[in-house]
């Protein structure tokens, strides 16, 4: 290593730069060199030639007692000869004298000279705390600089703690101090002379102190340092008094407590300043802050009256050590080198690395191993105590070793550092790049007219659209209104975003564009046929609909909404109605539906706003009539964002949909030329304004008849094609889809049936697979892999393969097949576009599906009997007709029972709140006819007063509820308490009034059918019902079925205890 002092050439530019780190602020660690002088010293710290100080430059003479003060057998660097005067005067004014106003200071002419070397450096002495011997020095002249000794031997020193980081031999520190008793010592320390102290690094990081209570709170080893120059940390306003002292120490040496001596009282606490130590001293204050230091007498007694820590302290001596060793020319050598790593990625090290090889006055870095490594712990920013570490290190290669760790992760930081703000840079860069590129690109293609720009180009693509569409004229100037605001706008601004998408809209607005309609009868009847079987009634009023569409040219105005049950085909029915009349088809739900902003749209204001559902409708079908079907309308919802279904009202309304406002649109849309059509299981939860606009047809269900012509026709090639058993013998019997039908699928619909019949399928599909085997039906071959090449082909050249996620087997650790093995192996699975073809099923194959073994394919029935009673009950039990929540009817026993009590009527069976009136009712009519009914001998006797009555309706589990087992009950009460049984064979349905009459009930379509299915020979309806019972009822369902039509309970009673003794006494009492 060489040093900038050596070279004559550069000794004039580091002496300017040195004076002026002068002016820089106290805390920074180093003034920056020029980049030219900086990457010479880099450069140097490689290079293996030395060179020795040779100049000396004049200073101004001064008495021996008031010159610095210097230890060691090394002279300090000379300063530059340009203008010595004038840097000494500066400097003086600046800094704080140690002996007199006209003397150079270490502060002040520490740019021209090097700090004091430390005591305990080694190279050639083998103790460096022995004082220098003594050489014949001529008297100061103008031409030499005197030197004035540090005391070796110092035993009492004030001890000041320092926080956060040690001090280092060599390299000065600022700290601040707050206590006035220290600071006051410290004042009074410079007035006599004797600027040392001792500071040891305080244990606590998180703690800051000016002085030592506890011995155990500081580190032992410390340095012995020097107070160069001191000024006012904090100066008060007005006459108040400074708030703190700013000292700045040089450490000469390493020293080691041995006894406090006297413990400071805990007043106030020290700011230490955290920068790295530094090289030069930090530049000094303003004039005005400079604290005036007069010469006193050298002595310590005077520091114990005050109140501040005085320590016993030993010197610590480097052990002797080869400066030729080959392990510490070693960690010298790599020291050098990550200073040179550090000095290219880190500009603030590399000014550090100047500074130190100018102050150097030994002649190669080598020749002082134990000053490298302080300086190496000096400058880093590594953690406490591994920096402690190498200040308690006496052992030169031990010290080097431990520096060369914390210089290293200095290295590390460094590097990670540079990538990342390489990193950042590179991004930066590219982007910028491709932008530029871009730009050029654009302007080079628009020189050449090979494209124009791309505002230009989207303007001109709306107005194409615009002028292919008959829009109305407040839209057109809209249109135009929103097209010249774009033309106005930056591509790059957010409102142009939101104008082009606002012109997507409008210009995809079928705007005059609608199909030709078809309103030929009959096509529309075929097409109804070829979709569905059954619904005479539906497909009439359909047939009706188009027919007055076909008079009147449009069928606007009308509003459909289908109700039935689950699985009747109210969803495939619109389908056919949009197939009938050549419509466009759009399908979306409401089930659920809660925002308001589904149907009328977002504003354009809110970021991603969209018009509503019927626009997109709109835009997705490209015409301005299509059939628009929308499901579960009565599950609509209602929540914090409005009401839906009051939206729907302005769509749905003929005399307003003719100029519907979207909210994200904002122009009048014309939906009077589409067509609503409305699905929904109960009418009882859309609400009445709703209701009121739409054109009611029921859907009620099939019957066993229809749902087998359905199976054969359309359900079971449908199955069987799905199955992959296209053009396979495999027969589904009629009888066994009957007993599919009255056994397992009771429901109105035909989903249920559906699935049944997709499931024996697929069952038989596996049977066929596991009886054949394998060999029959082989797996295709795989694509050829990636290790083999495959033939050249133009749909899959060559296999892909991706990442495998398949997850692993689940089987124990310990239990692992080759198998498993091998498949963990490959973590790579192959892809390909081929299409799998069909196996080919042999022509050998047979298979009949059969009531008997029906039981393999769908498992045991669901419904085992019709009817509990199939023998004449006991009294009390009657049979009713109801109607279950899934469209299905059921025939339902009625219980009653007495015991005693008081009077009390009990009722389960998850009854509802209207049967249970009904039973209320009945029981009550009989109470009020027990006379005339036979069960009291007068009129005037009291009944059931000590006689509880429970009614129960079996299976528990499945909820009842509505009007129509009122006959039912009555009939069962009259049973119990006359004591006569009431026929199996006959069933009723209807509900009572409290006089006697019987209304009617709904579902009968359904209840025949169950009835029909459980052998029910007579059934008892209320009158009002006969119209509906023989129009709409198959005769199929009616065939061996006795009804009798009744409008009061005398009439049920009569014909439900026909051929009974009891009726020949009624005929007096209870007269019809």
């Amino acid at each position: 290593m060489v040093f900038a002092g050596s070279l004559r050439a550069n000794s004039a530019s580091c002496a300017k730069q040195l004076r002026s780190s002068h002016t820089r602020a106290l805390h920074t660690t180093a003034p920056r060199p020029s980049q030219s002088l900086g990457t010479q010293i880099a450069a140097r710290l490689a290079s293996p030639r030395q060179f020795s100080t040779s100049l000396v430059i004049p200073a101004r003479s001064s008495p021996l007692l008031s010159s610095p003060r210097w230890s060691g057998n090394n002279k300090p660097t000379p300063p530059a000869p340009s203008e010595p005067e004038n840097d000494a005067a500066e400097s003086s004014s600046k800094s704080v004298k140690l002996d007199g106003a006209d003397d150079e200071s270490p502060a002040g002419s520490s740019a021209q000279s090097s700090p004091p070397p430390s005591s305990s450096s080694g190279g050639d002495s083998s103790d460096g705390s022995d004082p220098p011997p003594p050489s014949p020095q001529p008297t100061p002249t103008p031409s030499s600089i005197a030197k004035q000794s540090v005391p070796e031997v110092y035993p009492q020193v004030l001890a000041l703690p320092i926080a956060r980081r040690p001090l280092f031999p060599g390299f000065y520190k600022a700290v601040v101090v707050r206590n006035p008793a220290v600071v006051a010592a410290i004042k009074e320390m410079m007035k006599r002379g004797q600027p040392y102290l001792g500071a040891f690094l305080l244990k606590d990081e998180h703690t800051d102190s000016d002085v030592i209570t506890d011995i155990n709170s500081v580190h032992p080893v410390g340095v012995f340092a020097q107070i160069t120059s001191v000024f006012a940390a904090n100066s008060g306003t007005g006459d108040d008094k400074e708030e703190g002292l700013t000292a700045v120490l040089y450490p000469h040496r390493r020293i080691k407590i041995t006894e406090l001596i006297k413990a400071g009282e805990h007043t106030s606490t020290a700011k230490v300043q955290e920068e790295p130590q530094t090289v030069t001293p930090p530049p000094t204050p303003t004039e005005g802050d400079v604290a005036k230091i007069p010469q006193g007498p050298v002595q310590t007694s005077f520091l114990h009256k005050h109140s501040i820590s005085i320590v016993q302290v030993d010197n610590l001596v480097t052990q002797p050590y080869n400066k030729d060793d080959q392990y510490i020319r070693a960690f010298m050598s790599e020291i050098v080198s990550v200073f040179k790593d550090i000095a290219q990625l880190n500009p603030l090290f590399r000014d550090q690395i100047t500074n130190f090889s100018i102050n150097q006055v030994a002649s190669n870095v080598f020749d002082e191993p134990d000053k490298l490594a302080d300086f190496a712990a000096a400058v880093s920013s590594g953690e406490v105590g591994e920096l402690q570490d190498v200040l308690e290190s006496l052992i030169v290669d031990d010290r080097l070793r431990k520096a060369l760790l914390v210089l290293k992760k200095e290295l590390i930081n460094a590097q990670l550092q540079s990538k990342l703000s390489r990193d950042v840079d590179s991004k930066i860069a590219k982007r910028q790049r491709e932008y530029y590129l871009m730009e050029q690109l654009k302007g080079i293609k628009k020189e050449l007219g090979m494209e124009s720009d791309g505002k230009d180009k989207l303007i001109e693509k709306f107005k194409e659209r615009a002028a292919s569409l008959k829009m109305p004229e407040g839209v057109r100037k809209v249109f135009d209104e929103e097209l010249n605001k774009l033309m106005g706008l930056e591509p790059a601004a957010s409102e142009a975003n939101v104008t082009r998408n606002y012109l997507e809209w409008l210009t995809q607005i079928p705007w005059g564009q609608h199909t030709p309609e078809n309103y030929s009868i009959t096509h529309a009847q075929k097409v109804l046929d070829e979709d569905h079987y059954g619904l005479k009634d539906v497909k009439d009023r359909i047939l009706e609909f188009l027919a007055v569409g076909k008079l009147r040219g449009t069928v606007q105005g009308k509003i459909i909404c289908l109700v039935g049950p689950p699985g009747v085909g109210k969803t495939s029915i619109g389908k056919s109605i949009a197939r009938a009349l050549n419509r466009q088809f759009f399908r979306f739900s409401v089930g659920g539906l809660t925002d308001v902003a589904e149907i009328k749209g977002h504003r354009r204001t809110y970021v991603g706003a969209l018009p509503g559902k019927i626009i997109q409708a709109l835009k997705r079908v490209g015409t301005e009539n299509p059939l628009v079907l929308i499901d579960e309308v009565d599950k609509i919802g209602r929540g914090i964002n409005g009401d839906p279904a009051s939206a729907l009202l302005e769509m749905l309304d003929p005399e307003q949909n003719n100029g519907f406002l979207d909210h994200y649109m904002d122009v009048p849309v014309d939906l009077s030329r589409v067509l609503f059509v409305c699905t929904a299981n109960n009418l009882d939860t859309i609400p009445a304004p709703l209701l009121d606009r739409m054109e009611v047809l029921e859907v009620s269900g099939y019957v066993s008849e229809e749902k087998c012509v359905i199976a054969e026709k359309y359900l079971g090639p449908q199955a069987k094609e799905a199955s992959g058993l296209k053009d396979t013998d495999i027969v589904l019997e009629p009888s066994t889809v009957d007993v599919l039908i009255k056994y397992y699928c009771r429901e109105s619909g035909v989903r249920n049936l559906k699935k049944h019949i997709d499931k024996i399928y697929r069952k038989a599909a596996l049977k066929l697979i596991l009886d054949l085997g394998e060999s029959v039906f082989p797996e295709p071959v795989p694509p050829a892999s990636t290790s083999a090449p495959a033939p050249s082909s133009s749909a899959d050249p060559q296999p892909k393969t991706v990442e495998s996620q398949e997850p692993p087997a689940n089987e124990p650790n310990e239990v692992k097949s080759e198998e498993n093995t091998s498949n963990e192996s490959s973590d790579r699975k192959t892809v390909t576009t081929q299409e799998r073809q069909p196996l080919q099923i042999p022509d050998d194959i047979h298979v009949r599906i059969t009531p008997e073994n029906l039981k393999d394919y769908v498992g045991p029935p669901v419904y085992h009997k019709d009817r509990m009673y199939v023998a004449p009950p006991p009294p009390g039990v009657s049979t009713g007709l109801g109607y279950l929540g899934n469209g299905s009817g059921a025939v339902m026993p009625v219980e009653a029972t007495s015991m005693p009590g008081k009077g009390g009527l009990q009722l389960t069976g998850k009854l509802g709140e209207v049967i249970r009136e009904s039973a209320q009712i009945g029981l009550s009519w009989v109470k009020a006819h027990a006379y005339e009914l036979g069960i009291t001998k007068t009129p005037e006797e009291q009944f059931l007063t000590d006689r509880d009555i429970h009614v129960h309706m079996p299976e528990g589990s499945i909820g009842k509820e509505g009007p129509s087992a009122g006959t039912a009950i009555l009939s069962a009460f009259v049973s119990l308490f006359t004591k006569t049984k009431i026929h199996p064979d006959i069933a009723m349905t209807g509900e009572i009034s409290l006089v006697g009459q019987v209304l009617p009930v709904g579902g009968l379509k359904e209840k025949i059918l169950a009835a029909h299915r459980a052998g029910i020979k007579t059934i008892l309806a209320p009158a009002a019902n006969r119209a509906d019972i023989e129009e709409n009822v198959p005769e199929s369902v009616k065939t061996g079925i006795r009804f009798v039509y009744v409008e009061d309970v005398r009439e049920v009673l009569h014909e439900v205890f026909r051929g009974q003794d009891i009726v020949e006494r009624w005929k007096d009492t209870l007269s019809l």
